[in-house]
């Protein structure tokens, strides 16, 4: 019942803006219909006759602005498709200008104008060369919008960007006093503990990349993967119960990707693992490679079975940034799946890469 009350409040500024926009486009072609009446029923016989021309060359011009603005823009100028989508641009424009005239030599019985016989530059010249500069002006429209829009998305983006660079400067904290730190209780374990002293090694290797590595925009594949190798190391010193499988491609090399995308997902796993005792081990699978142009990375382990009187818990801060950042810096070109059923916790993630 929840559940339905909250999706029935996100549809509703969803339908509220659908209706919206959609009275402003019919009350905007009214008003483009009330104008040209007025301008050109003087010449025609009757007021009927004027009115249905009117109807008629209205929505006919509608139809080409939206088949324009929401197809052959989107589909074929936004994909670089610039002949095609001229070809099907003045295809359209003949299409329809030869058949609105069809029509209206029908309503007001005009046979010189059911055919192309006679003054074709006339008929070019009527019915080709506004319908050409009208839906012209609607496609000017839509790019302007989509410019805007564009530019919107940019600054938030660049804002974010800005944001989250300052958070990281403020978290930082002075490096060289942490790792002389850390050098100290090195050297402070006994050398024969092998194990604390390789665990320290790793945790410093992590921070160095945290501090000094993540600099520039992305990453080489290969540092990231050295980065989950060592988390997966520190949490096996602490989970004696667990049999970790990491699967790498070897062709994952030379590929760059946004820093500390995936660690998210591998620190979910291990917060998900089930509360198994000694008895029965718990499983965490992960493969990353590529394939068809993408590169995926899927993560699969054991969980806790919920039950009616056990609550489901939400999701932690960390998938909800990640999340917002495969927004921002992948849009339209990732997938994410996250699933739990049967014990287990899948994690899919497919990202398009420029190869």
């Amino acid at each position: 019942m929840i559940d339905e009350i909250c999706r029935f409040s996100l549809l509703m500024p969803l339908r509220s803006i659908i209706t919206r926009n959609l009275l402003q486009h019919v009350l905007a072609w009214m008003m483009i219909g009330c104008v040209w009446y007025y301008l050109r029923y003087q010449d025609y016989s009757t007021p009927e006759k004027a009115l249905l021309v009117t109807v008629i060359k209205t929505v006919d011009l509608a139809l080409m602005v939206y088949l324009c603005n929401y197809l052959l823009i989107p589909f074929l100028l936004y994909q670089k498709r610039y002949v095609l989508f001229t070809l099907s641009f003045l295809t359209m424009i003949v299409l329809s200008s030869t058949y609105k005239m069809y029509l209206i030599g029908k309503l007001i019985n005009n046979p010189a104008l059911l055919n192309w016989s006679g003054n074709i530059k006339t008929r070019i010249y009527d019915n080709m060369i506004p319908h050409l500069f009208l839906v012209i002006a609607g496609v000017a429209f839509k790019l302007l919008f989509d410019f805007n829009r564009v530019q919107k998305r940019l600054a938030e983006v660049a804002r974010e960007r800005a944001e989250a660079e300052l958070n990281f400067l403020k978290s930082q904290i002075n490096p060289h006093f942490l790792f002389n730190s850390l050098n100290s209780v090195y050297f402070l374990i006994d050398k024969s503990n092998t194990e604390a002293r390789n665990a320290l090694h790793k945790f410093s290797d992590m921070l160095r990349y945290q501090l000094y590595e993540l600099k520039g925009e992305k990453i080489s594949i290969e540092k990231e993967i050295s980065y989950l190798e060592d988390y997966i190391s520190l949490q096996q010193l602490r989970r004696d119960n667990c049999a970790i499988r990491f699967v790498v491609d070897p062709h994952m090399k030379g590929i760059f990707i946004e820093p500390l995308l995936l660690i998210p997902f591998v620190e979910n796993s291990f917060k998900h693992l089930s509360h198994y005792g000694k008895e029965k081990v718990n499983v965490l699978n992960i493969d990353l490679g590529k394939k068809q142009g993408s590169m995926y990375f899927n993560i699969r382990n054991t969980t806790e079975i919920k039950t009616a009187d056990l609550p489901t818990p939400t999701g932690g801060i960390g998938l909800v940034n990640v999340k917002r950042r495969l927004e921002l810096l992948y849009p339209r070109k990732h997938e994410l799946q996250i699933r739990e059923e049967n014990g287990w916790f899948d994690v899919m993630l497919t990202l398009q890469m420029d190869w």
